[in-house]
């Protein structure tokens, strides 16, 4: 069985930028995110910046206020965002916590999740294989490992115990259908199919620390927003899959999609936030030309 989720593509268009401020952005944010801003403006649409600043052990506020001066340079232009405000506020996502959490007790209400104690150790020991490429010349992120079945409790059992009010020092995960085909159109790639229980398995939520997922976060704040594209990379092609299934449990309808080429280097590695020789900041620095980057 094949599942699609509607689309909110009847609305004006809203596009987003959503950096994450654990590093200095490089050459390849820059270019998915011109993708971004090229898709805005051939819609006639606005573009939103989202400052996706969940993770507190990595994000740090000088990266934020130099993601926002690079990208100024680069030549990317919002209507929105943590410096310029806006009507969908506040667009940084440590600051709209208590946002996802309704969006985690929606969720807990619909016994769409439920919470795992499962160690990382008891994972790894029952770990299953990804799936072969599901289409030819799609690429695929297998870096998450799929959480095994064996490992989730009973919806009996989940759905007989009382809704807490708060997620808790606790895990929660994402029941997937197993053995349901999500399937997408992409504007860069195409269809997309990806197979619950088989691509991924049950996805982390909300982690033990009090901070939701990606996954959840990005789900909510696109739909509080308004976005009706998500133009980002296509290492994220598996996590677009487990976004749908949210915006079905929610019943919320889902944006478009556009997954980007990465760039890389010399060697064929993807450009990673580590190597600073390649950040917008150094290129910044050693007097490069934002125009003649973005021509090439």
């Amino acid at each position: 069985m094949s599942h699609s989720t509607p689309t909110a593509s009847a609305q004006a268009y809203r596009g987003r930028l959503a950096p994450t401020p654990s590093g200095l952005l490089h050459l390849g944010h820059a270019r998915t995110f011109w993708t971004a801003q090229a898709r805005a403006r051939q819609h006639g649409g606005a573009l939103v910046l989202r400052n996706e600043d969940l993770d507190p052990d990595r994000c740090r506020a000088e990266f934020a206020v130099a993601m926002l001066a690079d990208l100024r340079w680069f030549g990317l232009d919002w209507q929105e965002g943590p410096d310029v405000g806006g009507p969908f506020g506040p667009y940084s996502q440590s600051l709209r916590l208590d946002w996802h959490r309704e969006v985690w007790r929606r969720l807990a209400a619909a016994g769409a999740i439920y919470p795992s104690s499962h160690s990382r150790k008891d994972i790894a020991g029952a770990l299953l294989a990804p799936h072969d490429d599901p289409a030819p010349g799609v690429p695929r992120d297998d870096s998450e490992p799929i959480f095994p079945a064996s490992l989730r409790p009973a919806a009996s059992d989940v759905a007989d115990r009382p809704i807490p009010s708060e997620p808790g020092a606790v895990n929660w995960r994402f029941r997937v259908p197993d053995g349901e085909a999500i399937a997408f159109h992409d504007a860069h790639w195409g269809l997309v199919r990806r197979v619950a229980g088989i691509d991924f398995g049950d996805f982390l939520v909300w982690r033990k620390d009090g901070y939701p997922s990606y996954e959840l976060a990005v789900v909510a704040d696109d739909h509080a927003m308004q976005i009706t594209e998500v133009v980002r990379g296509e290492d994220l092609l598996t996590s677009t899959a487990r976004q749908l299934l949210l915006y079905r449990a929610l019943g919320w309808p889902a944006p478009g999609f556009c997954h980007c080429p990465l760039v890389r280097d010399a060697s064929g590695a993807r450009l990673a936030k580590r190597n600073d020789a390649a950040s917008l900041r150094a290129l910044r620095a050693a007097g490069a030309d934002p125009a003649a980057l973005r021509e090439g």
